[in-house]
């Protein structure tokens, strides 16, 4: 009897096929995947994460848990000010502490919320939940 796996040739190509069969499938789930956003609207958010970008927001505040150390993680922000939007807008236009006030436009800050509240509606972190293991990945910490 033929077996597959006694050559590492064929373990490689199964391996491979396997890989590109994932690779596939991870690729196509957003295009399958109902959005609640439109295309437009899509758009905007994109356009959101730039203006994060743009004013450096990731150097001082935390997303999913991952930035700076210095200021809030602001995963969960749009649903924590009870979907304020004018609280939101007041603490980027004034400043607080050591956050400096923001001379944002006004289509820049609306782009910035929209983006903010997809953040939020796409999942919560609390990075006190997740603790550092020695290879350098993190678990979550079980209460």
């Amino acid at each position: 009897m033929l077996n597959l796996f006694a050559h590492p040739k064929h373990i490689f190509f199964v391996l491979f096929v396997c890989f590109i069969a994932f690779s596939v499938w991870i690729y196509t789930i957003p295009l399958f995947s109902p959005s609640q956003y439109s295309e437009k609207e899509l758009h905007l958010v994109a356009e959101g994460r730039l203006v994060w970008q743009k004013y450096n927001c990731h150097t001082c505040h935390q997303l999913y848990g991952l930035g700076g150390y210095l200021g809030p993680d602001l995963t969960n922000v749009y649903s924590r000010s009870g979907n304020n939007e004018h609280y939101i807008r007041g603490i980027v236009k004034s400043g607080v502490k050591q956050m400096p006030a923001f001379e944002i436009s006004e289509d820049e800050m609306k782009v910035l919320l929209l983006f903010l509240k997809n953040v939020d509606q796409s999942g919560t972190s609390n990075p006190q939940d997740y603790q550092p293991e020695i290879l350098g990945t993190f678990s979550l910490e079980k209460k």
